[in-house]
């Protein structure tokens, strides 16, 4: 808001001149006073103080008004002891009067006025404009003339041209970047950019939430910058207003696979996974190792899931059969370039599905122990040992186990003969198979 600018000779004329009538009127009322004077004898400084108190005078200032563009403003000229003086009101930079006492002057649809008791005169003003924005006078056709004066003040709230803002952008991973956002109002619009999904950006080196300026510089763009970009202006008139920019990056794809080597028994569904990167968005398909491309049925299954420039692949193989292991390849394409990677798939055994039996089976101690104890007795410990050669030849580093017929599970395998079996049951060591209970007169006399 400026101060108010002093009412110029020009405006006085228009005002006095003007409207026939009111000049006229201003002369009787000079004219009468000077006469009263004259006939009276009273002294001039009385005689204008007692005038004084008889002028019309204002009541209160006129309110500064602040209008948005577009709506209605309403002026008020409050005026006490009015008596037959008269009211008008004038744009003051223009030099244009608007109205006097009931009448409107100006030429323009939009003003019109209105009054209440010969004391409130309101300058009404419709869909106000910019050019409105200004300084406005209330006149009383006093000698000399009295006034008052108040400011319109037309904001408008900020608005993106659009031939001046960048559109949605593609780019090459590795250029330089810039997006410019142009925005109007009054006051001038602050701008701003931040990424529509509330992300940090990378800008200059450093993670930032907002930039602030109309222009967003951004060197050496890489896939991290794709995205949505809101250009946002405000000045404290509402709305704010915003605009999308949608900023996407080019690159070949890129491939990474959570685990390249798989394990699956026969019978067995298996699933191998890979995650590729590309933009544009990428054609994926999976291949055998002879290069056969896989399609989904129902042995396999292949599904692709995309989310921005990420894309999940999934192959899914239904009973896996002898034939199916060996090595599978994801393969990735764009206009940019090709990748794929290797994901082989190996046979393990398959869990085991027998049951094991309760029976107790205590271990007999190791009949290699025995020999060493009795080579510590002489030659009765030598001599037995010779009668006992039918054993053959014992290695404890061997791996021989006692084996009994019937299935009696992992837990019974062990360096000595299961108790409690059957008068027919026959051990094996080496190449030779013994009768239980010839073992186990051998072990007996061992002891002795």
């Amino acid at each position: 808001m400026t101060d108010p600018p002093r009412v110029s000779s020009l405006t006085l004329l228009l005002w006095l001149w003007l409207p026939l009538l009111f000049a006229l009127f201003c002369s009787s009322v000079s004219g009468r006073r000077a006469r009263n004077i004259e006939s009276n004898g009273i002294p001039a400084p009385v005689e204008e103080f007692n005038n004084e108190a008889l002028m019309p005078r204002f009541a209160e200032p006129i309110q500064n008004v602040t209008v948005t563009v577009g709506r209605d403003a309403l002026l008020a000229c409050v005026v006490d002891n009015l008596r037959g003086y008269k009211v008008a009101w004038v744009r003051v930079d223009t030099q244009t009067i608007l109205s006097i006492h009931h009448n409107v002057i100006t030429q323009n649809p939009r003003i019109t006025l209105s009054y209440n008791d010969h004391r409130s005169w309101y300058l009404h003003i419709k869909n106000v404009q910019e050019t409105d924005r200004g300084w406005y006078m209330c006149q009383v056709n006093t000698d000399p003339m009295r006034m008052r004066q108040g400011y319109l003040q037309v904001v408008v709230p900020p608005a993106i041209v659009d031939k001046e803002t960048s559109t949605d952008m593609v780019v090459r991973e590795a250029a330089n970047v810039t997006l410019t956002c142009k925005a109007v109002g009054y006051p001038e619009p602050y701008v701003m950019w931040r990424r529509e999904d509330g992300e940090d950006i990378n800008y200059n080196g450093e993670p930032v939430n907002v930039v602030d300026g109309e222009v967003l510089h951004i060197t050496k763009v890489s896939r991290l910058h794709m995205g949505a970009y809101l250009c946002i202006a405000s000045n404290g008139v509402p709305p704010s207003i915003s605009k999308r920019v949608m900023l996407r990056v080019q690159f070949p794809p890129m491939l990474s696979i959570p685990n390249q080597l798989e394990g699956a028994y026969v019978g067995q569904d298996v699933q191998l996974e890979c995650h590729t990167e590309a933009y544009p968005t990428s054609i994926n398909y999976w291949t055998t190792e002879r290069g056969d491309m896989i399609v989904s049925g129902d042995k396999y299954e292949a599904v692709s899931v995309d989310n921005g420039y990420n894309k999940y692949m999934m192959l899914k193989i239904r009973g896996v059969s002898r034939q199916d292991f060996g090595s599978y390849q994801c393969v990735a394409k764009n206009s940019l370039g090709e990748t794929d990677g290797v994901i082989k798939l190996d046979e393990i055994p398959a869990p085991s599905t027998t049951t094991t039996s309760t029976a107790i089976t205590p271990v007999v101690p190791s009949v290699k122990k025995k020999i060493k104890t009795n080579k510590m007795k002489g030659k009765q410990g030598k001599q037995r040992l010779s009668e006992n050669q039918v054993l053959g030849d014992y290695d404890s580093s061997s791996n021989a186990e006692w084996h009994a017929p019937g299935d009696y599970g992992d837990g019974f395998s062990s360096k000595g003969p299961p108790l409690g079996l059957d008068s027919g049951t026959t051990l094996s060591w080496g190449s030779s198979s013994f009768p239980l209970h010839i073992v186990l007169g051998v072990g007996v006399l061992l002891l002795r």
